[in-house]
């Protein structure tokens, strides 16, 4: 019997030599890439990139400094994502307004899909002047919109108080109007959605035929204008149950009408639309990503992404994507692939890569052995497979 191959691999080396060697081909191509790449704090890069000529002209040198030594780094991911793929990318403030304008450049204004705000410091930062920064971007853009299979969509965002009615068998659901609101669907633009229907408001029956104890209701606007339904009549044939008569009150006085039952458990299952903050509490912050860090490896690491985070970005593609990090660090993509894959029974891959950059001299890294950050990386997705599953395989890097 053939072992099944590791769904976690490792490339040690320079991004740009490493992925230059991965061929663009269907086979070898990613559904999804995430990077959390170096925030320009001032400091060199840990890559041997020549940046003299942007060096010397103060911020707007940095600046230029740090977009030359992305821009390439951008394109060879652009080059390795699938047609249908996403790039979702971690940045501060510092950088935001010219990684947007990096990424338009290089993916297309046309495939910008969203700026998140991910509240990944819920105290603030308190060191320094000015305002207390509780807060990150992600950047997130598909290599093609229209052909992209991002779902902005989560399970995990969809609540209880969200459905604040119940049946007398525990189901519960929330009414939404079934006439159309949008008054460019009226009876003369969709004639076939202005029929009547009949319903109990005092039991709540709706049906497409007169019953004993209904009245006739026909669609209307809240000014009395003929309205529409946003069912066809064969559907409300065969979906009763989900409707629901009752009496309301507008400004023009109480009238009858007909709703639907949205429930909160449908067949298939619910799912919300994400929202473009996403906060701590649903996806962790830097203090939880040092925490679950610190629980498999010690405090090696100064200030990783929260698993969390990757969770949700992972949750908007599907459960086989081919998932690409070329800025590694502490591992924290591969940790949630293993968690993603170990919850859903998904066949996700990995493909992690980091260069061998040396951890800072005195750091707790440093004195727990880890000469490189390269290192921390590996020895995080070996203990992941050894705890969740999904194996690690160490690959060449020609």
């Amino acid at each position: 019997m053939t072992a099944e191959p590791a769904r976690n691999m490792f490339v040690e080396g320079d991004n740009l030599d490493v992925l230059a060697a991965l061929p663009p081909q269907a086979p070898s191509s990613f559904d999804l890439i995430y990077l959390d790449p170096p925030y320009n704090t001032g400091n060199d890069f840990a890559y041997a990139d020549d940046f003299r000529g942007a060096r010397g002209a103060g911020a707007a040198g940095r600046h230029a400094a740090w977009a030359a030594y992305l821009r390439p780094r951008l394109e060879a991911g652009h080059r390795l994502l699938a047609e249908t793929g996403a790039l979702f990318v971690s940045i501060d403030d510092h950088e935001v307004a010219h990684l947007r304008l990096l990424l338009d450049e290089i993916y297309g204004e046309a495939n910008y899909l969203a700026q998140i705000v991910v509240n990944l410091n819920p105290k603030g930062r308190q060191l320094g002047r000015g305002f207390a920064t509780s807060h990150e971007y992600l950047l997130v853009y598909a290599k093609d919109a229209a052909r992209c299979v991002l779902d902005a969509t989560s399970a995990t965002t969809v609540v209880e108080a969200d459905f604040p009615l119940e049946t007398a068998d525990g189901r519960r659901y929330r009414r939404l109007p079934l006439r159309n609101t949008n008054k460019r669907f009226n009876p003369l633009s969709t004639p076939t959605l202005h029929y009547p229907l009949w319903g109990d408001p005092g039991t709540g029956r709706v049906a497409g035929e007169p019953f004993p104890g209904a009245v006739e209701v026909k669609p209307v606007f809240g000014d009395g204008t003929p309205a529409v339904w946003r069912w066809s009549r064969p559907r409300v044939d065969e979906r009763p149950d989900d409707l629901e008569c009752r009496v309301v009150r507008g400004t023009r006085g109480e009238r009858v009408d007909i709703y639907q039952r949205d429930w909160r458990h449908p067949v298939g299952g619910r799912r919300k639309k994400l929202r473009t903050i996403w906060l701590a509490e649903e996806v962790g912050s830097t203090d939880t990503a040092v925490a679950e860090l610190k629980e498999i490896l010690g405090p090696v690491f100064e200030s990783p992404k929260p698993t969390g985070l990757l969770l949700r970005i992972l949750g908007t593609m599907p459960d086989d994507a081919r998932v690409l990090d070329y800025f590694a660090g502490s591992g924290t993509t591969g940790h949630a692939v293993a968690l993603a894959n170990a919850a859903d029974g998904g066949r996700r891959t990995c493909l992690s890569v980091n260069s061998a950059e040396p951890t800072r001299p005195g750091s707790n890294a440093e004195r727990a052995g880890y000469a490189t950050v390269s290192a921390i990386t590996k020895a995080r997705l070996r203990a992941v497979a050894a705890q969740v599953g999904g194996g690690f395989a160490e690959l060449d890097p020609s």
